[in-house]
């Protein structure tokens, strides 16, 4: 009976027992029972109101939150005086008054396991998991109204926690308190937290811990740059420049890490753009761009960045941090995918190189949350790494292995996984603004390496502790504070370069089986790029290929390009697909514009005269630089009826236009579509092709009414052919009918007959006395030159022949 009174401390509502008497609440709770007609038998059972009082408490325990924020020191000696700071608050809808709070005796935690299920409990069980009331050392809180808090800070004698051999401990605080309707004492809320227990100092046994400083940000930089020769970046928003500010999540990860034994993990594009910064810049905003103010930011920024570096080890992920699993998962299988791959491991240690001058490592690649599977694997090696930064909840050690391996594993085909502790790394990836999350988060860290350590203390191990890859700086906070605890009280641990763990001896109980496919986690597959997104990544780089080829500075668009569409595989998209698929929509709609200022310039309809014609084509180029390598050609829709001439070279220098013309050859009349098309050396279409609209008269009016004429005196001669045959038939028809009536009727002799047709054969050799010679066609008529002319002078003497024409008459 005096063990549950204990555990539920009743007592009236009008006294408080000092501190270290809780006898008169004992009795005072039995008076309680007899005043409310319980009846009540000494030596016999148990008041029943006493006995159901742990339920009361269990269900009470809800109504505030008892949180502890601070432990001094971490891990106390055996002299040491322990000092627990905290808040108590009210989350009920009643006060609560006279209320104390006191610390309870440590419960050792002799797992790994028991610690995580005594942090899971939820409000006071009863002292055999919660410990006793250590009653000297008691605090008189008063009244807590609802939804208010309270403070606390208790100093305990580490002697009085009643801790035993070396371990690690539960240490919790209760408030105990009376309401207005109950006015005995419950136990209202307990708070709990961990204490590694070591009184005799350093132990011989010592595990290797080997701590990531992740330096990641988002990408940042856009693919456009400027046409001035220093080609001035252009930036999607300001967050970098708060962010590498004084204050700012990196510029806090920097300071933190500065004094800490932590190996750094550095995006080389967040270099790349603080750099770019340290000049002239542009900040893309709703309203229009504007000049970045945050020149001296980015400088300060890496000027620290190169001292605290100088001397420490420094892994470079590949350039933009790639997403390892969804380029397994979706990518892969896209053409050229993993090439990027390979172009942003090889980027890596050169921009580390030239930006920090130090040498990184390139030999790790580090999946999301160190979830791994074959295709993981595989590809994430590919690109030269053949060290894989993995998690123990998706790489486990097989159940029957009683102790926490060592972080490095063999994979075959001379792939190491090494293996970061799931239960480290994501005691950081909460919510660290409250003291007493941060507090708790420290004293986990210090309680589970130490119980690692005591796990197999012959058999000294390496362990790894990979936090989330974007800490904020509350987190980059908790951990500096709890890795500078493990630092000075930590006796159990050193620290380690990644370097010599990823070397350390491989646990020979662990085997080199990656798990399936199947077993990767699907909220993570959930969050990967889809294989679109890869396929646009295609796009735009056969765009960027086709367009390089034909300029004579290819640098100024590949390098800002072909960065941008490594920023596009970037980790930092998950769960952002949105800012992804517009950030890809910019990559690929700034590229199209850069080709666009290479055009041919459109047409208005153009009417062509004649057989042959000239059509001029004018290109322009309004880059900053020369383009080459193109060829024009030009087709006509009317393949049989417009001929055109071969392709064109083009040249033109940046900032101008070149016109070039093409001769054509008319067939027919009519209309047609001429189309103008630029081609590369490859034989590939490049912009958009340029049609109009082509009117073809090639046999004009004037040579239409020229041809009309000249039939015309065609037909014309012909006429006069005919006519004058027809007259000269006509003559010497009669010629003959005047020959057979002279022999018939006149009786002349045959000598007369042929010395008169002598006579006038030689009167037409000789032609008429002063006579220019015989008569042409064209001759006009003459009566003595032309026998038979109608037209002849009747006073002239007439022939023989007029005499025969009179005949016949």
């Amino acid at each position: 009976m005096a063990e549950v009174a204990e555990t539920v401390s009743c007592a009236p509502p009008d006294r408080r027992p000092e501190a270290g008497n809780r006898r008169p609440r004992r009795l005072l709770a039995l008076l309680t029972g007899l005043i409310a007609g319980t009846p009540l038998l000494a030596g016999l059972t148990p008041a029943p109101a006493v006995a159901a009082a742990p339920v009361e408490a269990t269900a009470d325990s809800r109504m505030t939150t008892v949180s502890i924020i601070d432990l001094t020191p971490a891990s106390p000696g055996a002299d040491d005086t322990v000092t627990v700071r905290g808040t108590v608050t009210n989350n009920g809808d009643s006060a609560i008054v006279d209320s104390s709070v006191s610390a309870r005796t440590g419960v050792e935690l002799t797992s790994r396991s028991a610690i995580e299920d005594a942090l899971r409990r939820d409000g006071f069980t009863d002292r055999t998991v919660d410990g006793a009331i250590v009653d000297e050392y008691s605090q008189e809180i008063g009244t807590i109204a609802p939804g208010l808090s309270a403070t606390f800070a208790l100093d305990v004698p580490a002697e009085a926690l009643e801790l035993g051999e070396d371990g690690v401990y539960q240490v919790g605080v209760t408030l105990t308190g009376q309401t207005e309707a109950e006015r005995w004492d419950h136990i209202y809320g307990m708070g709990r937290t961990l204490l590694p227990w070591q009184p005799d100092g350093t132990g011989s046994a010592r595990t290797g811990l080997t701590v990531l400083w992740p330096l990641i940000s988002t990408p940042h930089l856009t693919a456009e740059t400027g046409p001035d020769a220093e080609q001035t970046p252009a930036f999607r928003d300001d967050s970098l420049l708060e962010e590498i500010s004084p204050g700012g999540r990196l510029d806090q990860l920097v300071e933190l890490g500065a004094d800490l034994p932590v190996t750094w993990v550095i995006d080389p594009d967040l270099l790349a753009s603080v750099e770019a910064m340290t000049e002239g810049y542009r900040i893309d905003t709703p309203d229009g761009p504007v000049n970045g103010q945050g020149q001296e930011e980015a400088s300060a920024f890496l000027r620290r960045l190169r001292t605290v570096v100088r001397d420490a080890e420094v892994v470079a992920l590949p350039f933009a941090d790639p997403d390892i699993a969804a380029l397994a998962h979706r990518g892969q299988e896209v053409r050229g995918t993993l090439d990027h791959l390979r172009d942003a491991t090889v980027m890596a240690g050169d921009t580390v190189q030239a930006i920090l001058d130090i040498d990184a490592r390139t030999d790790f690649t580090w999946p999301v949350e160190g979830a791994v599977d074959p295709e993981i694997v595989s590809v994430g090696t590919s690109a030269g790494a053949d060290k894989i930064i993995a998690r123990s909840d998706s790489l486990r050690a097989p159940d029957s292995l009683a102790y926490t391996p060592s972080a490095p594993r063999p994979l075959g085909d001379s792939a190491t996984a090494v293996v970061a502790d799931a239960r480290l790394s994501t005691l950081f990836e909460g919510d660290m603004a409250s003291g007493a999350a941060a507090s708790l988060a420290q004293q986990q860290l210090l309680a589970q390496t130490f119980s690692i350590t005591q796990q197999e203390p012959a058999n000294e191990r390496n362990i790894l502790l990979a936090p989330q890859r974007m800490p904020d700086a509350r987190q980059a906070q908790a951990m500096a504070s709890a890795l500078t605890a493990l630092q000075e009280d930590g006796d159990w641990v050193r620290f380690a370069p990644l370097s010599e763990t990823a070397d350390a001896t491989p646990d020979p109980a662990l085997s080199a089986d990656v798990p399936s496919a199947s077993d990767y986690p699907q909220s993570l597959r959930d969050q990967e790029l889809p294989t679109s997104a890869f396929q646009a990544m295609r796009h735009t780089q056969r765009t960027l290929d086709e367009f390089a080829v034909i300029l004579t500075r290819p640098d100024r668009v590949e390098t800002p390009y072909g960065n941008a569409i490594r920023r596009e595989m970037s980790t930092s998209w998950r769960g952002e697909a949105q800012d992804a698929s517009e950030y890809r929509a910019s990559v690929q709609n700034g590229l199209e514009e850069l080709r666009s200022q290479v055009r041919i310039i459109p047409k208005s309809p153009i009417m062509l005269s004649g057989r042959s014609a000239t059509i001029p084509i004018t290109i322009q180029n309004n880059l900053v630089q020369d383009v080459r390598g193109l060829e024009l050609r030009i087709t006509s829709s009317r393949r049989f009826g417009l001929e055109v001439s071969g392709p064109q070279e083009i040249t033109v220098s940046g900032g101008h236009s070149q016109s070039v013309k093409f001769t054509t050859t008319a067939r027919a009349n009519g209309k047609t579509i001429i189309e103008a098309q630029l081609f590369t050396a490859d034989n590939k279409p490049f912009g958009e092709e340029m049609r109009f609209q082509a009117d073809v008269n090639s046999i004009t009016s004037t040579v239409l009414m020229v041809i009309a004429g000249g039939l015309l005196l065609v037909v014309l001669a012909g006429i006069r052919m005919y006519t004058q045959r027809k007259r000269a038939s006509r003559i010497s028809d009669a010629d003959e009918t005047t020959d057979e009536t002279t022999e018939d009727t006149a009786g002349n002799s045959a000598e007369d007959t042929d010395r008169h047709t002598d006579q006038d054969a030689a009167g037409e050799a000789t032609g008429p006395p002063g006579g220019d010679g015989p008569p042409g066609p064209d001759a006009p008529d003459d009566p003595a030159g032309e026998p038979g002319n109608d037209t002849g002078d009747d006073s002239a003497e007439a022939p023989p022949k007029g005499e025969r024409l009179d005949d016949d008459q």
